[in-house]
């Protein structure tokens, strides 16, 4: 029986992926949702003991959502922007207690309006950086370090081989941190820090 209802909600959250995809294409990065091997792997980064709040950026589906609920930390330590607005109401039934907010991450100051000068753990993002211009991407980039204590790492996924931002070695440092081949497709995962 529980075979079947984990069948059930995967079929559930591909549905809905691939309907998402197709309203906005430039806002799902991928063909499917993220691995679980993936988000996990993106989850690790997260320190729950530093008592900061975890930014999320692109949840969809909410599979990388769990995961960090998985590492511990409380739904009310997540925040989490997610643009879709069909998304966004699946992932408030889905994850009560997470801080879901439907908006812009590019626009990040308005979209976390009160929380704007939080300080937060790490951030984990599964935006679709690809389908941005470069200048919009570093400019994001900068932003969310701005929010992070030095050294704290901003997570990225990516399905190209290379970094989706360039290299800026006065500003951060890149550091490939896993080729995830159990993700369709094959997922790189790239990290962003300061200091």
């Amino acid at each position: 029986m529980r075979l079947k209802q984990r069948f059930e909600q995967k079929f559930d959250e591909e549905i809905r992926f691939f309907k998402g995809m197709m309203q906005g294409p430039k806002t799902v990065g991928a063909i499917v949702p993220t691995s679980s091997v993936t988000a996990r792997k993106m989850a690790s980064v997260i320190n729950p003991q530093s008592g900061l709040p975890v930014l999320e950026l692109g949840p969809g589906t909410g599979v990388i959502t769990k995961q960090i609920l998985a590492r511990g930390i409380p739904a009310e330590k997540i925040y989490s922007i997610e643009y879709s607005e069909d998304f966004y109401q699946r992932l408030t039934q889905d994850y009560p207690g997470v801080n879901f907010i439907h908006g812009d991450a590019f626009d990040i100051e308005a979209t976390l309006g009160s929380m704007a000068n939080q300080t937060f753990d790490c951030v984990i993002s599964a935006v679709p950086m690809l389908s941005f211009p470069m200048s919009s991407r570093i400019t994001l980039l900068e932003k969310l370090l701005d929010r992070l204590p030095a050294g704290r790492p901003v997570v990225q996924i990516t399905y190209g081989p290379v970094s989706p931002i360039v290299a800026n070695p006065e500003r951060y440092h890149i550091q490939h941190f896993d080729f995830v081949v159990r993700n369709i497709p094959p997922a790189q995962l790239w990290i962003y820090r300061r200091g």
